[in-house]
């Protein structure tokens, strides 16, 4: 499943618009929620697009898309659940010498 543009990418639930604060929230919660989905779509149009260079770790992606690794790592159970990334299997060091896992695009 390969994404040529991002306007293929707008129906999809990971870049629709969200609700992330409950009705009984005071009206800053909602502010700071719709600011929230602006950052986290994104974060996410910035990982795919580091993920078009090729397979890498968390802070090898990070390192692509100006984010810092925590943010990838915090984007990519979203990612995989909405089809659009995989695991490789294969196990990267990271800055840290920490092993962690290798990410790629899902191609079918």
């Amino acid at each position: 499943m390969y994404y040529d543009s991002w306007k293929s990418l707008q129906g999809l639930p990971l870049f629709s618009p969200a609700a992330v604060a409950r009705r009984t929230d005071p009206a800053t919660s909602h502010a700071t929620a719709a600011m929230a989905g602006g950052v986290r779509d994104n974060h996410n149009k910035r990982i795919l697009e580091a993920l078009r260079l090729g397979p890498g770790s968390k802070d090898e992606i990070g390192a692509r898309a100006g984010l810092i690794g925590h943010a990838v790592g915090k984007r990519m159970p979203d990612l995989r659940r909405a089809g659009l990334v995989e695991l490789t299997g294969a196990n990267r060091r990271s800055a840290s010498g920490r092993p962690e896992q290798e990410y790629r695009l899902k191609t079918s």
